[in-house]
């Protein structure tokens, strides 16, 4: 292994290492409420803020996983946050069921998955129109 594809397997080791923590993150803070606990008091609604974090975030690894290592390794970041919900949510620490049987859950996945799917196509998509030319002429 070269000294830059050493570097670029650390960088890529980063990247899931942070989407580990960001989804494991996620997935535990999804439950929060306006209850005056953590967040001030506000009727005691759901506030799944944690759903703006995963769509700001998922992105940012795809597109930094592209950029920093190489565009097929974009899908890697996601995929390890997909598992990573998953995995936690219906194994959870101590055997415990962490995700919500409610809407929080579907919209942590779509939050999380549907902005880092737009990243990866267009990731993907200039990547190819690079080695293809620039694709002009279609």
């Amino acid at each position: 292994m070269t000294a830059s594809g050493a570097v670029r397997f650390a960088l890529l080791a980063l990247l899931v290492l942070d989407a580990v923590l960001l989804s494991t993150l996620e997935l535990l803070y999804l439950p929060l409420r306006l209850d005056g606990l953590i967040l001030p008091r506000l009727g005691d609604v759901p506030f799944p803020v944690t759903v703006v974090l995963a769509a700001l975030t998922t992105p940012l690894l795809v597109t930094s996983a592209a950029r920093l290592v190489h565009p097929r390794a974009a899908i890697v970041p996601l995929a390890v946050w997909v598992v990573t919900v998953l995995s936690v949510g219906l194994l959870g620490p101590g055997g415990d069921l962490v995700l919500l049987a409610d809407w929080r859950t579907l919209l942590l996945l779509a939050g999380g998955v549907l902005p880092a799917a737009v990243a990866l196509g267009g990731t993907l998509g200039r990547a190819r129109a690079r080695t293809a030319g620039g694709g002009h002429g279609r």
